[in-house]
């Protein structure tokens, strides 16, 4: 599967952490500090306007990540970060390990029955905390599948694009 050219979301700017400068950061990569291994990132504020910044510091404290941005050093500074999404080139992430998938990579597959009956392409995918949910749509409708393996997603096969669940088509 190619990916040139695609970006994914890692993370986004909360707010200020104190008044030296530091950020509290939202990171969706396990471990969560992993973010900062996948310098440089492209970073992209609220109104659009891109960068590309490297030499980001910072640790975990709670339930978020606190970082020290280069040149960035007081609480005004970063607040005028709030929003900021965090992205780095797919080619930057490692390859995932066997029965593992990057959602973004799942985007776009076509999904069908461990009976052939046709539910329509990957959407994308979202977390519940209880498992992950695959979202199948079509022309007609959206079906939420949970991401389970192998109960109901059976098998991913990206040379066919083909994501194989057993679900049944009508709920």
């Amino acid at each position: 599967m190619s990916d040139s050219g695609r970006r994914i979301l890692l993370g986004r700017v909360l707010g200020a952490f104190g008044v030296r400068g530091e950020a509290k950061l939202e990171s969706w990569t396990q471990p969560r500090s992993a973010i900062f291994r996948y310098q440089p990132w492209i970073v992209r504020d609220p109104q659009g306007r891109e960068r590309e910044l490297s030499g980001v510091r910072g640790r975990e404290s709670g339930k978020f990540l606190v970082a020290q941005w280069p040149q960035v050093e007081d609480r005004d500074a970063v607040e005028a970060l709030r929003g900021t999404e965090i992205y780095v080139p797919r080619s930057a992430l490692p390859p995932p390990r066997d029965g593992e998938y990057y959602w973004v990579d799942l985007e776009g597959l076509r999904v069908v029955t461990v009976d052939g009956v046709a539910l329509g392409t990957v959407s994308h995918l979202f977390a519940t905390g209880a498992n992950d949910v695959l979202v199948a749509r079509d022309d007609e409708r959206e079906r939420m599948i949970p991401f389970v393996i192998p109960q109901y997603v059976t098998s991913v096969d990206f040379e066919q694009g083909l994501v194989t669940v057993d679900w049944d088509p009508d709920f």
